[in-house]
């Protein structure tokens, strides 16, 4: 077979990148193999110097080295095992596609055993920077060059990020859903673990470079949004009172009773209930609901009709009750807010930033309320003018979100339990502002019985590819909207 393909890794100071370099040198289709890193070994002559393998100056060192029709990128320095034929298939996909880039699942090892790990279909609205490609991937050299070749900003952390953002604006991304290769896996965190690593402190340089990556390519694919907003006229329509906060909640005895305290103990100068929407509980939640409701008339407890609603079907059910208030305040079952004054605050918020959304922020807690890493969540990634663009790449928008009720209430909140809050959130955020309070209002709490706690790869996949098809949905909406004008 003809030798195709140039491939480029990272360097390792510990001596696991050789492995690789002898697998990918067996395999008939390989021209060449650069080795990336800070400097170049004595005996090296394929030796690309760079301080970071993900940088703008990487990429474009490498397209300027690449002769072959193929280009193959491995991210890892641990070693890699292609699978029988790996590379032969990738390129046969790559052409007969015509993709600009291939990509497929793969084997984790872990312990010394094999793990399969599926990988997800890319879609237009695939923009999260963590979307998992596998560590293997193969381009088609053209399609690398001509989208290096756009690249006008020196990212120091995401031209990876960068590149397969160009190259998705002319190509297709093509997953094979194939196990067609091994590796190393060495992060064995739960998945609950995983959650926030793009919210701390420590990655916030990263992130604001995947910021100006994302808004580039919204620019280039007219999907970005001006930051022209409709404004809100708060006293058009009247409410039984000023606030309301929605609890959805099934089988949660052992925390419903803290929610419900905090949220009674609100010192306002306002009217305000608290709408439980009891979704056919049978562990003791429904009795611990009914018997607060009956000494706080406050307290407004809603069992459904129907038994096919999730969480986004609640929230559907509690906007739409006659007893809702002006402004809809989220509180999970799980949490509670931090002191008495969270209610006023958010209120006073809407008024002052003139938004249809309001999202705060949370101290991330144990079931104890000792707080724990990465502790305060405050999304500070959101910016006035640009955080409903810079949405489209998160995957949330933060808590406790809360809402104008005429807004909700004409949108509609998904029937989903995973993901419903980020729909709605993008689908306001196309039109209305979305305020922000940067303290913490809510404790949130971290524990074994967390619907996200511990999932495995599967569901997983399930849950990011729901997500990434909101995020198409919202993407193609978006298009659609900055092609009429973007009427205000």
């Amino acid at each position: 077979m003809e030798k195709v393909i140039t491939c480029f890794l990272p360097a390792s100071h510990t001596g696991d990148i050789q492995p690789t370099i002898l697998a990918l040198k067996q395999t008939e289709c390989v021209n060449q193999i650069f080795v990336i890193g800070k400097e170049s070994a004595k005996d090296a002559t394929n030796w690309i110097v760079s301080d970071n393998f993900a940088s703008t100056n990487t990429l474009k060192q490498i397209a300027a080295k690449v002769e072959t029709e193929f280009t193959l990128l491995y991210t890892k320095t641990l070693p890699l095992e292609p699978g029988h034929n790996c590379l032969e298939r990738m390129i046969q996909i790559c052409m007969d596609s015509n993709a600009g880039m291939v990509y497929s699942d793969y084997y984790e090892k872990k312990d010394e055993k094999l793990m399969p790990h599926p990988v997800i279909e890319y879609q237009d609205g695939s923009l999260r920077d963590d979307f998992n490609f596998g560590s293997l991937m193969l381009f088609k050299t053209s399609a690398l060059k001509e989208a290096v070749a756009r690249m006008d900003s020196n990212f120091q952390f995401a031209g990876w990020y960068d590149l397969r953002l160009k190259v998705s604006q002319h190509h297709k991304l093509v997953h094979i859903p194939e196990l067609l290769y091994s590796e190393v896996e060495l992060d064995t965190r739960k998945s609950g673990e995983k959650l926030f690593d793009y919210v701390d402190p420590k990655n916030r340089d990263l992130q604001i470079e995947m910021e100006q990556a994302c808004t580039s390519h919204l620019k280039d694919v007219g999907a970005w949004l001006a930051p022209k907003f409709k404004a809100i006229k708060f006293n058009e329509e009247s409410f039984p009172c000023e606030a309301s906060v929605i609890i959805p909640v099934k089988n949660r005895v052992k925390t419903i009773g803290d929610a419900i305290t905090s949220v009674l103990a609100q010192k306002t100068d306002f009217p305000f209930n608290l709408i439980i929407v009891d979704n056919f509980s049978t562990d003791g939640t429904s009795e611990l609901i009914h018997s607060v409701a009956k000494t706080d008339i406050r307290v407004i407890h809603i069992i459904p009709e129907r038994k096919d609603l999730g969480i986004g079907g609640c929230w559907n059910v509690a906007v739409a009750h006659p007893l809702c208030g002006k402004f809809a305040i989220q509180l999970d079952s799980d949490d509670l807010y931090i002191d008495g004054s969270v209610i006023k605050k958010v209120v006073s918020a809407f008024y002052e930033q003139n938004c249809a959304m309001l999202v705060g922020s949370y101290k991330m807690v144990n079931f104890r309320l000792e707080e724990i890493p990465p502790g305060l969540i405050d999304h500070k990634e959101w910016t006035p003018d640009n955080g409903r663009n810079n949405a489209l790449r998160i995957n949330g928008l933060g808590a406790p979100r809360a809402f104008y009720t005429p807004v909700i209430r004409s949108i509609k909140v998904p029937n989903v339990s995973y993901g419903e809050d980020y729909a709605l959130g993008l689908n306001i955020s196309r039109e209305y502002q979305i305020g922000r309070i940067y303290e913490p209002l809510y404790l949130c709490r971290r524990w074994e019985e967390n619907s996200d706690a511990s999932l495995d790869v599967n569901k997983m996949n399930t849950l990011n590819f729901y997500k990434d098809k909101i995020r198409t949905l919202e993407f193609w909406a978006r298009q659609k909207y900055v092609k009429s004008g973007q009427p205000v």
